[in-house]
């Protein structure tokens, strides 16, 4: 984790160069000191921190299951991808031919699958990205 010191030096040099209106950028700096006194900045340091690990072991978890022998570990985030499309195509067609989906239950689903699909498309993305950084 970063010392409180260097994430102060690195937040001044952010809102020089972003920040042109002195008056602003007076302003700004007051609310980084401020956050910085109070103990704010230095939780969201660790909020971040917190994170980054648990990104971290999501995508060590994804990796061990992709290892495994078993099939199951393998497949099921593809496979709860392809039953939420084949919940969507169901809806879909009770709607084309008349017939009424409660709202919860449609809600619920796209709930699920804005969830399935931010894992599994950003988590390959960010395995993606993890494994090229650790080439370098």
């Amino acid at each position: 984790m970063f010392p409180l010191t260097a994430i102060l030096e690195v937040g001044t040099k952010l809102i020089d160069k972003l920040i042109p209106d002195p008056e602003a950028k007076a302003k700004a700096q007051l609310e980084l000191a401020q956050l910085a006194q109070t103990g704010e900045l230095a939780k969201m340091a660790n909020e971040t921190e917190i994170y980054k690990t648990e990104q971290n072991n999501v995508t060590e978890r994804w990796t061990a299951d992709a290892s495994t022998d078993s099939w199951l570990s393998k497949n099921i985030r593809p496979m709860s991808l392809v039953a939420i499309f084949a919940g969507y195509f169901l809806f879909a067609l009770m709607s084309a031919f008349g017939y009424d989906a409660k709202e919860s239950y449609v809600q619920l689903l796209g709930q699920w699958g804005m969830l399935i699909m931010s894992a599994y498309f950003g988590g390959k993305t960010l395995e993606n990205i993890m494994e090229m950084k650790n080439r370098k």
